[in-house]
């Protein structure tokens, strides 16, 4: 069964996702801010349980995230569990977190989920998001 995938266009408030199961790249872009966070992830992490049925082998997830609230980052965290659980399985995730130079808070955030979760961490510094 083909799944569909999962896109979402980002706004002042919410990140563009970009969920691929066809080539197994999940995608988060921008800023995180939702008014409510829990309700806005939801998706997000039923899209990743389906997705778990029948994995790529390979699933690769680029963070290019600018800013997030501390609700999403409770939110970033139980997505990563997810996928945590998923690397267990049928395919390997790696994560990739992006962050622009001179922005030490997102590094560190990526540096605080590197260190909680149990995958691949790649920390790539760019120069914009």
């Amino acid at each position: 069964m083909n799944m569909e995938n999962l896109t979402l266009e980002g706004s002042a408030k919410t990140p563009t996702v970009s969920f691929d199961s066809e080539n197994g790249v999940l995608e988060l872009k921008g800023r995180s801010i939702p008014e409510n966070s829990i309700e806005f992830y939801k998706p997000l992490n039923d899209w990743i349980d389906a997705y778990a049925a029948s994995p790529k082998p390979n699933t690769i997830v680029d963070v290019k995230l600018e800013y997030f609230n501390t609700s999403s980052s409770k939110c970033i965290l139980d997505l990563f569990k997810q996928l945590e659980k998923l690397n267990a399985g049928n395919t390997e995730v790696k994560v990739n977190w992006y962050f622009e130079e001179d922005d030490e808070d997102m590094e560190e955030a990526g540096e605080d989920y590197q260190a909680i979760i149990d995958l691949p961490f790649k920390m790539i510094e760019v120069e914009e998001i």
